[in-house]
């Protein structure tokens, strides 16, 4: 399916640019008094190269970017312009323009003329001043279709909501345009955000990046083959049960699902208040921790699900400062990067969790163990640990999704009035619409209605609820503090992270995603999917693809997860681009 292109331009007064960068002169400490020191470090235009050769988007990064701008080899228009030919040359099916495309479906819509714009407006200021607007100037986003943005529909991959524009950007969307992001399209996905096909009615089904028969994951698909094809420098998706996590192993990326809470809720088309959240996916963690520095944020909306506590019925956090001090967050994430961060870490190894050794799995097990040994090497302790009652935790749980949907759908579409877009007001509206639109959806969806119907009366929701905590988060929280749950009594010194597979072997036409990654909705706890390698699944494999762990910290611990996968990411190198998306050829 060809992407759509936005038909507006942004409305309104330009985006806020709240995050200016201010030069800081410090005294140069000659002793005369010169200012000098001071004047080679204020900023000055910078002159745009006209005989600059085309920039490499492929494995492209922001300091990599940002850096040659600030040389003058390449340009904001130049970085986004580059974008949308590499989407236009591989997302679509083949064209005379373009006969060897892949058609990987990842992307539903673009924006090419306000994004063009907006990096124009971009260049202007920097080449004429040599500043920049905030950390992320110029940075080109791709976010998951299920985003609020002002300037671009969002449909939740569905027909159904084929005509809805939101009047406003999502409280993460608004926060990445104020430090100088660029929303240059929306991306493919599960429609409404169910399960891990990979597939939507708005944008098709999307194929994987290192092998197109395989799963592209879910249900954030579309983010996910996206960046691993260099389509954009990072990409946002939203996480309830693993939609994160999943695509990030299936396509070699860092993909973080952050503590609940952290994050504002408002204006992401929800799936269950109780477990939403946005996340990154990247494939630098640099780049992961930089657009969280841009996205984390006290909202003090009612939509804003940063509750005081996880529990469903706690009081959203008063005020910023009671918010900060919650979260503890340090100025930015990006201090927590070190290039020895392996060194002195204790991982916890947690073996139940691993799949079960068989010749069609075995060298997936065998790069895990690599990955382990590599760890040790880089200067971690790495042990076997266990969860006391993992099995219980893991197999009689359920999400919260199949019956928050209902009320949640209904309570974000009559957020906004539908007098200018004409959009359905209730799920039961959007169930209706299905019957005749997507008839092969309407009995799936109808099971959702069906289940967060009277909801509160429902046994199994009740005890996903406070029992779910009560039961899950003890035991997970003393395997973290390396003690015998049942006593208390210490095992020897706490583990930084838990760590164990994100899938149950090589992925496949459809995606072995096992429970595994239920432990960070159901704690509430911040998890990070990182590669562990890139191998042949058999020998006749056209490609390699990914092998993914997930490590798993406590409530806030984003600084340690980002310490952590930055020092693998400096102990493992460079990860193997997509087979699909080489770089395209300079006109």
């Amino acid at each position: 399916m060809t992407p759509l292109s936005a038909s507006s331009f942004p409305r309104g007064a330009r985006l806020s640019l709240s995050l200016i960068f201010c030069a800081v002169l410090a005294a140069c400490g000659s002793d005369n008094g010169s200012d000098a020191s001071n004047d080679a470090d204020a900023p000055h235009p910078v002159t745009l190269k006209t005989d600059r050769k085309p920039f490499a988007l492929v494995e492209a990064t922001v300091d990599g970017f940002q850096t040659a701008m600030k040389n003058g080899d390449v340009s904001c228009h130049d970085i986004v312009q580059g974008y949308l030919e590499r989407i236009a040359a591989y997302d679509a099916e083949p064209s005379p323009n373009y006969p060897s495309s892949p058609a990987l479906h990842a992307v539903i819509a673009t924006n090419a003329a306000a994004a063009l714009a907006r990096a124009d407006e971009l260049d202007k200021q920097f080449f004429s001043t040599g500043k920049m607007v905030g950390p992320m100037h110029c940075v080109p986003v791709l976010a998951k279709d299920n985003f609020d943005t002002y300037d671009m529909k969002t449909t939740a991959g569905s027909l159904a909501l084929a005509n809805n524009q939101p009047p406003d950007d999502a409280f993460v969307i608004k926060r990445i345009r104020d430090a100088g992001g660029i929303i240059i399209g929306k991306a493919n996905l599960d429609e409404f955000a169910f399960g891990f096909t990979g597939s939507s009615s708005v944008g098709g089904k999307t194929k994987n990046a290192y092998i197109p028969g395989n799963s592209a994951g879910g249900s954030s698909s579309g983010t996910g083959t996206a960046i691993a094809a260099s389509f954009a420098m990072l990409g946002l998706g939203s996480d309830t049960g693993g939609s994160v996590r999943v695509p990030s192993a299936v396509e070699g990326l860092y993909g973080l699902r952050p503590t609940l809470r952290l994050l504002s809720q408002d204006g992401i088309v929800p799936l269950a208040h109780g477990q939403d959240t946005a996340g990154p996916l990247c494939r630098q963690v640099q780049d992961c921790a930089l657009v969280m520095d841009a996205m984390v944020g006290f909202d003090g909306t009612a939509h804003s699900g940063q509750r005081t506590d996880k529990a469903w019925d706690a009081p959203l956090v008063a005020s910023a400062a009671a918010y900060n001090t919650m979260i503890g967050a340090p100025a930015s994430y990006l201090t927590a990067l070190k290039a020895d961060g392996l060194k002195g870490a204790r991982i916890g190894v947690v073996r139940g969790m691993f799949p079960t050794a068989t010749a069609a799995n075995q060298g997936f097990i065998d790069t895990l163990n690599a990955a382990l040994d590599k760890m040790r090497a880089a200067g971690a302790t790495v042990e076997d640990v266990d969860i006391s009652d993992r099995t219980t935790i893991l197999g009689t749980y359920s999400s919260l999704s199949s019956f928050e949907f209902r009320d949640d759908l209904t309570s974000y579409l009559g957020s906004w009035p539908s007098s200018l877009d004409n959009h359905l007001r209730t799920t039961e509206d959007v169930a209706t619409a299905l019957v005749t639109l997507e008839p092969t959806r309407s009995s799936g969806f109808n099971s959702y209605v069906t289940n967060g119907t009277n909801k509160e009366a429902n046994a199994t929701y009740q005890k996903n609820l406070k029992p779910r905590d009560e039961y899950v988060i003890p035991r997970v929280t003393a395997a973290l503090d390396n003690k015998d749950f049942a006593t208390g009594v210490s095992k020897g010194a706490a583990y930084d992270v838990l760590i164990y597979p994100v899938l149950q072997g090589f992925n496949g036409t459809s995606v072995n995603s096992g429970s595994n990654n239920r432990l960070s909705p159901f704690t509430g706890f911040p998890a990070m999917a990182i590669p562990a390698g890139f191998v042949k699944a058999t020998d006749t494999s056209s490609s390699v693809e990914p092998v993914g762990f997930e490590i798993l910290g406590r409530a806030f611990a984003e600084p340690t997860l980002f310490k952590l996968a930055y020092g693998w990411q400096k102990t493992t190198g460079d990860r193997v681009a997509s087979p699909l998306a080489p770089e395209l050829s300079a006109k």
